[in-house]
């Protein structure tokens, strides 16, 4: 009896060993140990998945080699934009945001695969605790825009008489800060944003979500060497204006009606020394309040808007004298 037994537990073990496989690669890859009991079982957060469930939830998995964009701002922006392949959107089941009816119709209109699956299902399939808001996109991993591509518009701007307004980012490692520097980025019209490829966060999944789509339009590119980019910046006459509290000049007081790289420190540190030593100049936002500073992604925002405000304004009496002139 206990040998008939084992037999038909051994066959059982053949049987699911394909499903337990994948059920580990969901779970984020507990140990062969647990995998290999006799008792098997799929149970993931309390919830119990059907075999229909999980043959649904499985189908996703061989896009997991993809990056994950989630939230419903996210997913529309990079339909919208086209920038990168999309291969997959899943859709949570009686989602009921308004937005998700474009999303399906662009996806349509893209010719983007896209399915229905459990809410419990997309909760698995994002970090733990992220708001997916009913819809994740599988896409083509993020392509850094290429350094010296965008070195070379930004001169030819230069040579233009225009005047480029970009931002590095020296050591900003909270993913989250630097989605919502993108999303100002866009936002202000900046030219693209530079970082360091040691010691800082990337275009994370985190990232494309923290900057509601600002990823499949900011130009983003990596540099080995931040100091050695604010020299190559200043031999093609573009300002380098860094961020810092210990500035005396207040950043309304700075001239950006010229070209300028706007340079911001990482969380808590600030600008490293070298770097705040090779600026053109400092500039500072004056505090009100007992809090020293302000977070880094709002003194960018802050700090890209002046720069706009300025420039409108001498855009607008340029054109003012231009009209006296001519009368």
């Amino acid at each position: 009896m206990k040998k008939k037994t084992r037999v038909k537990s051994r066959e059982l073990r053949v049987k699911s060993e394909e499903l337990r496989v994948k059920s580990k690669e969901l779970r984020g890859g507990r140990s062969e140990k647990r995998l290999t009991t006799d008792k098997p079982r799929i149970e993931h957060s309390k919830f119990v998945a059907s075999d229909s469930q999980l043959s649904t939830l499985y189908s996703h998995l061989s896009t997991l080699n993809s990056q994950q964009i989630y939230g419903v701002a996210p997913v529309l922006e990079a339909l919208r934009a086209e920038n990168r392949r999309i291969e997959k959107i899943i859709i949570a089941d009686g989602a009921q945001e308004k937005r998700l009816a474009e999303i399906v119709a662009l996806a349509r209109n893209n010719g983007v695969p896209f399915q229905k699956s459990p809410r419990e299902n997309l909760a698995r399939l994002v970090e733990g605790g992220a708001n997916h808001q009913g819809v994740i996109a599988f896409v083509a991993a993020a392509d850094y825009y290429p350094a010296e591509k965008l070195l070379g518009e930004i001169y030819r701007q230069v040579e233009a008489g225009e005047k480029p307004l970009i931002v590095i980012l020296d050591g900003v490692e909270d993913p989250r800060n630097l989605g919502a520097i993108l999303r100002t980025i866009e936002c202000a019209g900046a030219d693209g944003v530079f970082l360091p490829e040691r010691r800082a966060v990337g275009l994370t999944e985190t990232v494309a979500k923290s900057s509601a789509g600002a990823t499949e339009y900011v130009k983003v590119a990596k540099v080995t060497n931040v100091n050695r980019l604010i020299d190559e910046l200043k031999e093609h006459n573009i300002w380098v204006i860094g961020a810092g509290g210990e500035a005396n000049t207040s950043y309304t007081d700075w001239d950006f009606n010229q070209p300028c790289a706007l340079i911001l420190g990482g969380e808590g540190k600030g600008l490293h020394r070298l770097t705040a030593e090779k600026c053109d100049a400092l500039v500072k936002i004056p505090m009100r309040g007992r809090i020293e500073s302000l977070n880094v992604s709002v003194a960018c925002g802050v700090i890209l808007f002046e720069a706009n405000r300025q420039r409108k304004q001498s855009a607008e009496g340029s054109s003012s004298r231009q009209e006296r002139t001519g009368e």
